[in-house]
C-alpha cells in the first residue's frame, strides 16, 4: 500500500491525516510537534511507517491537537476536544492508539470517556514522564520561545541517543543535519504557543491515581531503552490498569516499532 494520506480538519478544529482502506475506524492521538496543524508530507512518511500495517483492517486517522491553545490548558481539556471530535465524526466505540503525548491524553480520554473506547493501545508512553524528559522538554519549550526551533529539536532528539559513544561522537553531526532538515521535518511555526502549552500541560501528568478508573481492554506497549520514560513506570502503568497486558522490547527506544511490533499490536486488537 502507497503512503498516500487525505489531510484536513475536523469540525471542531482538530486537524488530522488519514490513511488506509479497512472496513474499521481507527483514532491515533498523535505525539508531541511543533504545530498543532496535519502532518507535512516528510512527516506522515516517518509515522507511516511505524504504523502502515493497520491500512489493511483499519481507515485510520492520525489525529493532532487543535491550534491557538489556551495559556492554561490541561491535557484532560485536550482529551475533551477529542471526545467531542469523536462522538460528532464516528461511530464509536473506537479503536484508540494513543503515542507518546497523545498516550498522556488518552490516558485520560479513556478514564473520562469510557463510552467512547473499544481498546485502547498506549504506546510508547505511561503515566507521566521520567524527570530528565521533563526537564529535556521544558528546555526546549524555551527554546521554541525564542524561535530556536534547530536547538529545540536538536534537544528533543538528542535524548533519544545513548549517554557515551553516540553522543559524544555524533553529536555535533546530528546537529548539522537537524540543521539542515528539521524545518522541513517539523516547521518552524511563527507562534510557539501550542508547543510551549502542551509541554507544561505534560509537565504537570501524573496520571497513578487515576488509571484504575480506564476500563477498556488495554496494552502498553514500549521499547524498555525508551530514554522519555522508564522500564518501571511502563511497568507500573499497566499494573494499575485494570487487566491490562504489557508487552515490552530489550532493545528498542521510543517510539517502540517494527515487524514484532505490528504484529503484537494487530493481534491485540483483533481479540474479540
Amino acid at each position: 500500500m502507497k503512503s498516500k494520506t487525505v489531510a484536513g480538519y475536523f469540525n471542531n478544529g482538530l486537524p488530522y491525516n488519514k490513511f488506509g482502506h479497512g472496513p474499521r475506524d481507527l483514532v491515533i492521538f498523535q505525539g508531541l510537534t511543533f504545530e498543532n496543524k496535519p502532518l507535512s508530507a516528510s512527516m506522515f512518511r516517518f509515522f507511516f511507517k511505524i504504523y502502515k500495517f493497520l491500512g489493511e483492517d483499519y481507515t485510520v486517522y492520525v489525529v493532532n491537537r487543535k491550534s491557538n491553545l489556551p495559556d492554561i490548558y490541561t491535557l484532560k481539556n485536550m482529551a475533551d476536544d477529542y471526545a467531542k471530535m469523536i462522538t460528532e465524526e464516528f461511530e464509536y466505540p473506537i479503536d484508540l492508539i494513543g503515542v507518546s503525548t497523545g498516550g498522556s491524553i488518552a490516558q485520560h480520554f479513556a478514564a473520562d470517556h469510557p463510552k467512547l473506547v473499544r481498546k485502547l493501545v498506549i504506546h510508547s508512553s505511561a503515566y507521566t514522564l521520567n524527570k530528565k524528559a521533563r526537564d529535556v522538554q521544558m528546555h526546549a519549550g524555551q527554546l521554541a520561545n525564542q524561535r530556536k526551533w534547530r536547538e529545540a529539536c536538536f534537544s528533543l532528539m538528542s535524548l533519544s541517543l545513548s549517554e557515551k559513544g553516540i553522543k559524544k561522537y555524533m553529536g555535533k553531526l546530528l546537529f548539522r543535519f537537524i540543521s539542515l532538515f528539521s524545518k522541513k521535518l517539523l516547521g518552524a511555526p511563527e507562534d510557539p504557543s501550542d508547543l510551549i502549552v502542551t509541554i507544561k500541560a505534560e509537565d504537570n501528568h501524573n496520571f497513578k491515581n487515576r488509571l484504575s478508573e480506564i476500563a477498556a481492554p488495554t496494552l502498553v506497549i514500549a521499547g524498555s531503552k525508551d530514554p522519555f520514560y522508564s522500564e518501571t513506570l511502563f511497568c507500573e502503568t499497566a499494573e494499575c490498569i485494570p487487566d491490562a497486558r504489557l508487552i515490552l522490547y530489550r532493545k528498542l527506544g521510543h517510539p517502540a516499532s517494527g515487524r514484532k511490533f505490528a504484529r503484537d499490536v494487530i493481534a491485540f486488537l483483533k481479540e474479540a
